[in-house]
C-alpha cells in the first residue's frame, strides 16, 4: 500500500471556529480591501473592517429573528458579495448554513431543507422563492423565508439594532473546532445527495495550512481573484474562506457570459476554476482566430506553447528555432490572451475534474501557472494541490500539511487529516460504508509518481468491463474528447458488451461559430449537426485522437451523436457540471442497444 503524509505546519486550535479567520484579519489589517463590489464600469473596495460591521449587523438581524446557535438556515443565491456577507453572519450568530445549489429544482430543495431540519431560509431572487413556495407545504420545520430581491437583509439589519454587540461576540465564539460548520450536500450524481457534516476544524486548520502551502498564490503583491463558480459548492467556499484568512481581496461574478469584461476591469492575480472554463477559453480563441483567417497562427503557436512548456518541464533545453518562435508568439497571440483575462492572472486553480495536459502546458506558456488539486465535498475541497514551486502538469499534485493520503490494494484513493468530514448526515450506514477506520474512501483510483504527485486514473464505480473482460477507465478517454470546441458531453459505454462506444453531445454555444468556419450554416439545429458528415468526421478525429491514449481493446470502436443536450434541467448533469452517468445510461439505453446491434470490425466506424 502506498502512502504519502505530511505533517501540518501551523499547530491546530482546537478553541477556533471560522469567524475567527475574519476576526483574526480584521485584527491584523483593518484597512485591506477585503472584497470589491461593482460599481458602474468600475469595482468598489470593501475593507475588512467594514466587511466584519457588515456581517455583525446581520448577524444581529438572525439573532433578533430568533436563530439559535446550531440551527440550520439554508442559502439558495448566486455567486455574490452577499454570499459571504450571508455566510459570516451565520457564522457569528452561531447558526449553521445549508447551501443550496440555485439551479436545484423544487423537489431538490424539499429534500436538502427537510433532511437537514433547516429551521428558515435565504433566497436571492422571485424564481427561488417560486420554486421554494412550491414545496412550503412539505417543510413545516421552516419558520421563515427572507428573500433578497425583497430587501429582507435590510429588514433583518433593521431588526437587529437593539441587539447588543457583546452578543454577537458571545454566540460567535460558542463553536469550537469539532463542532458542525454547515452542510454541504453532494451534487448527486449516483443518487440522492447525501449530507456532508464539515466542521470548524475542517475549514480553519486546512484554510491555514493551505495558506502556508500556497503562500506564492495568496500573499502576491496585490492578492485578488474573481469567483465565478458557485460558493454553493465546497471548491469555491473553501477558496472564498482561505481568501479572508490570508487577505486575498475577492471579486464576484455570477453571470459568466460577463465574465470577460469583469476580469478587464478587475484585473485578478489569480484564478479559481474547472477544466471547462480554460477549454472554452482555448477553444474560443481558436474559433475566433479560425473566422479572422488565422487558424493556422493559432494552432501553430498553440503547439509551440505546449512544446515549450514541455521541454521546460523536462529540464530539457530550449533549442534557438523554438525560442525564436515562441518570442513572436508571446507578441502576436499570447500576449491578448493574457490581457484578455485582465493582464495579472499568474495563477489559476483548477479542481473538480481532470484538466488534460496539453492546456496545462498551454496556458503555462501564457504565463498562468494552473495549479491543478484534487479533493471532494468529503475532504473540504483539496486533499492534494500542485503548488507554485512544485507542480507537474498532468498530475493533482502532492499532499497538502495535515493531509495523509493512501492507495488500496485496487488503487482506490483514501484520505485522512484534517479536511476529512465528520459524517453523512443523520446517515451511519453511508458514513460507516465511507471510511476504512478513518480513512475516507474516495471511490477514485489513482496513481502516485516517484516524488509523491498523484494522478487520478479514473472512478472505481465507473469501471468498465468489457465482454472480454477487458477494464476500461472512461475518464481517459472522455476528457481529450470533451476538449474539442464542438463536443458538448461525452459518455463512453460498453459493460459486458463486445467493444467500447461512445455517446456524444454537441456544445450549442461553440457549435455555430464552427459551423461558420467550416462553410455550414450557422443556424444548423442539433439534430441536423448530428447527422452532417463534417461534423461526424470532426467528431471522429476527436476519438481517433483520444485512442491513441490507449490499448487496442480499449478504444472507441463506434460513437453516436445525439441530437440533444445534457444538462441539469434535463436531469444529465449536476449543479457542478458533472455528468450523471448512470442517468445518461439508463435514459438512452435504446441508443446504446442501437449501436450494438450491427457488428464492428476492427477499424474505428462512427454509427450510419
Amino acid at each position: 500500500m502506498i502512502q504519502f503524509d505530511l505533517p501540518p505546519v501551523v499547530p491546530a486550535d482546537p478553541s477556533a471556529n471560522v469567524s475567527d479567520l475574519l476576526a483574526d484579519r480584521v485584527a491584523a489589517t483593518p484597512d485591506r480591501a477585503l472584497f470589491a463590489v461593482p460599481d458602474g464600469a468600475g469595482w468598489r473596495d470593501v475593507s475588512a473592517r467594514d466587511f466584519e460591521q457588515q456581517v455583525i449587523a446581520l448577524a444581529k438581524g438572525f439573532i433578533a429573528a430568533g436563530v439559535q446557535p446550531g440551527e440550520k438556515v439554508a442559502f439558495i443565491a448566486r455567486t455574490t458579495y452577499d454570499w459571504a456577507l450571508v455566510d459570516f453572519a451565520l457564522f457569528y450568530a452561531g447558526a449553521v448554513m445549508v447551501p443550496v445549489y440555485e439551479t436545484s429544482s423544487p423537489s431538490q430543495i424539499s429534500w436538502i431543507l427537510s433532511d437537514s431540519g433547516a429551521i428558515a431560509a435565504i433566497v436571492e431572487s422571485a424564481d427561488h422563492a417560486h420554486r421554494l413556495d412550491e414545496v412550503r407545504s412539505d417543510l413545516p420545520l421552516v419558520r421563515e423565508v427572507w428573500a433578497m430581491h425583497a430587501g429582507d437583509l435590510d429588514t433583518l439589519v433593521a431588526r437587529g439594532a437593539s441587539i447588543d454587540d457583546a452578543e454577537v461576540q458571545r454566540r460567535r465564539s460558542i463553536a469550537n473546532s469539532g463542532d458542525i460548520a454547515t452542510l454541504i450536500y453532494t451534487s448527486g450524481s449516483t443518487g440522492r445527495p447525501k449530507g456532508c457534516v464539515l466542521t470548524h476544524g475542517n475549514f480553519v486548520e486546512l484554510a491555514r495550512n493551505s495558506a502556508k502551502a500556497l503562500h506564492e498564490v495568496v500573499e502576491t503583491p496585490g492578492a485578488s481573484t474573481l469567483l465565478f463558480i458557485t460558493t454553493a459548492h465546497v471548491f469555491a467556499r473553501f477558496i472564498s474562506l482561505l481568501n479572508v484568512h490570508a487577505g486575498v481581496k475577492t471579486g464576484h461574478q455570477p453571470d459568466t457570459k460577463q465574465l470577460l469584461p469583469a476580469l478587464g476591469t478587475f484585473k485578478p492575480t489569480f484564478l479559481l476554476a474547472v477544466p471547462r472554463v480554460f477549454e472554452k477559453v482555448y477553444n474560443s480563441a481558436e474559433q475566433k482566430a479560425e473566422a479572422g483567417g488565422k487558424g493556422k497562427i493559432f494552432r501553430a503557436a498553440a503547439a509551440t506553447a505546449v512544446e515549450h512548456s514541455e521541454r521546460e518541464q523536462q529540464g530539457k533545453s530550449i533549442p534557438l528555432l523554438l525560442k525564436i518562435k515562441f518570442a513572436l508568439f508571446d507578441r502576436l497571440v499570447y500576449s491578448k490572451l493574457r490581457e484578455a483575462m485582465g493582464g495579472r492572472v499568474v495563477y489559476a486553480v483548477s479542481g473538480s475534474a481532470p484538466l488534460g495536459p496539453r492546456l496545462g502546458h498551454f496556458f503555462r506558456s501564457l504565463g498562468v501557472v494552473i495549479l491543478e488539486g484534487y479533493g471532494l465535498t468529503e475532504t473540504t475541497a483539496p486533499a492534494t494541490v500542485n503548488l507554485a514551486t512544485k507542480s507537474k502538469i498532468g498530475t493533482v499534485g502532492p499532499v497538502l500539511p495535515g493531509v495523509s493520503v493512501r492507495l488500496a490494494d485496487d488503487g482506490e484513493i483514501q484520505v485522512r487529516g484534517i479536511n476529512v468530514f465528520a459524517e453523512y448526515w443523520r446517515n451511519p450506514e453511508a458514513t460507516a460504508e465511507a471510511f476504512d477506520g478513518d480513512w475516507f474512501k474516495t471511490g477514485d483510483i489513482g496513481a502516485f509518481d516517484a516524488d509523491g504527485f498523484l494522478s487520478i486514473t479514473g472512478r472505481k464505480k465507473e469501471i468498465i468491463v468489457t465482454a472480454g473482460g477487458k477494464n476500461v477507465a472512461p475518464a481517459a478517454l472522455e476528457d481529450p474528447i470533451r476538449a474539442n470546441p464542438i463536443v458538448g458531453q461525452v459518455v463512453v459505454v460498453g459493460d459486458h458488451k463486445p467493444f467500447i462506444s461512445a455517446l456524444v453531445t454537441l456544445d450549442p454555444e461553440m457549435l455555430p461559430t464552427w459551423l461558420s468556419n467550416n462553410g455550414l450554416p450557422a443556424d444548423m439545429s442539433l439534430e441536423e449537426a448530428a447527422k452532417n458528415e463534417k461534423v461526424r468526421a470532426e467528431v471522429q478525429g476527436a476519438i481517433d485522437r483520444a485512442n491513441t491514449r490507449v490499448s487496442r481493446a480499449e478504444s472507441i470502436r463506434k460513437f453516436t451523436i445525439l441530437p440533444t443536450e445534457w444538462t441539469e434541467a434535463s436531469g444529465h448533469l449536476t449543479p457542478k457540471m458533472s455528468i450523471k452517468r448512470n442517468v445518461i445510461v439508463s435514459d438512452f439505453a435504446g441508443d446504446i442497444e442501437d449501436i450494438y446491434a450491427v457488428p464492428v470490425n476492427t477499424t474505428n466506424v462512427s454509427l450510419p
